[in-house]
């Protein structure tokens, strides 16, 4: 990977921890804190109160990274675009949830209406280009990348429920699409392109979430909130839609995809058959009552997200 790709991760991770300090005091004077859902386990009730939207520590340092010294190619800009406007749906829902004092914002269909739309909007761009008309696509191409990127947007959602769980596990997969941006076609498998644009802002992205870990890592400070969470997902979906990597990302992303995975089948079993599979969802709270420390889960955690971004990486080079 070229030298130049370590500048925007380390960039972005200075001016996320800079951030992090005026970005959480102003969250309390705003008193933008974060309200537990009664369905979570009982421990997480002390944690009521703890400053949220910290996501916009996480965007905005992984923008301003990238868009400092990341080649600004178009395709880097549209990824940017997804990413903030998703981050803006997840803005407004915990805006609704901070003004209501309830962990109510948005209702699900209202979200997953506005991730759809703005999920058409980039398909359309994107799989419309070189003047091609999205109806010429085949259904399957652009209904896979609708799901995807609406898909990522609400798994990492689903995984932010632990301290440092969310924001930990995305680190080695941006590391990864970083990698893939800057190899490109020395890839040979898949077809996978080159960027150094993408590359740029994934690496960003990682080092954005890192340095959000220095207040977010147990017992957490802050709260990345639907703005980072939604704004994360959608952001490394379009970005390995753009890389041509979509394969490979869904094995790197497979913690994600498992936990988002555990909620569908704790629903769909509760439903039909009135049982439950799990004993909380998503996964990471069935451990959690399994008796496993908050800690320990997401150590754990963390550990497969990097085995899955490793072993991903070792399949695209051999």
């Amino acid at each position: 990977m070229p030298s130049q790709l370590i500048l925007p991760l380390l960039v972005a991770l200075g001016i996320a921890i800079a951030m992090g300090g005026p970005v959480i005091g102003a969250l309390r004077r705003l008193k933008a804190r974060q309200v537990v859902s009664t369905d979570a386990p009982k421990a997480h009730q002390k944690k009521s109160g703890t400053p949220t939207m910290g996501g916009l520590i996480i965007i905005g340092a992984g923008a301003l990274g990238a868009l400092a010294l990341g080649p600004r190619t178009p395709e880097m800009l549209a990824a940017l675009v997804v990413t903030l406007t998703f981050s803006g749906i997840g803005l407004l829902d915990d805006l609704l949830i901070v003004t209501r004092g309830k962990n109510i914002g948005l209702k699900a269909r209202q979200k997953l209406a506005l991730q759809s739309a703005l999920a058409v909007a980039f398909v359309w761009w994107w799989d419309g280009r070189g003047g091609e008309s999205v109806s010429g696509l085949t259904a399957a191409l652009a209904a896979f990348h609708l799901l995807l990127l609406v898909g990522m947007s609400n798994a990492v959602n689903l995984t932010d429920g632990l301290d440092g769980l969310a924001a930990g596990a995305a680190v080695p997969l941006f590391l990864l699409l970083g990698l893939i941006g800057s190899l490109g076609m020395a890839i040979d498998r898949l077809g996978v392109v080159g960027n150094h644009g993408l590359a740029a802002l994934a690496m960003a992205m990682a080092g954005g979430c890192l340095g959000f870990l220095w207040f977010n890592a147990h017992p957490a400070a802050v709260f990345m909130g639907d703005t980072g969470s939604l704004g994360l997902g959608a952001g490394m979906a379009a970005v390995a839609i753009m890389l041509n990597a979509e394969l490979p990302f869904l094995l790197a992303a497979g913690v994600y995809l498992v936990e988002a995975a555990s909620v569908v089948i704790q629903v769909a079993s509760f439903k039909t058959t009135g049982r439950r599979v799990f004993k909380m969802s998503p996964l990471h709270h069935h451990f959690e009552l399994a008796g496993w420390a908050e800690t320990k889960v997401v150590a754990r955690f963390w550990i497969v997200a990097m085995a899955l971004s490793a072993l991903t990486l070792f399949f695209l080079l051999h």
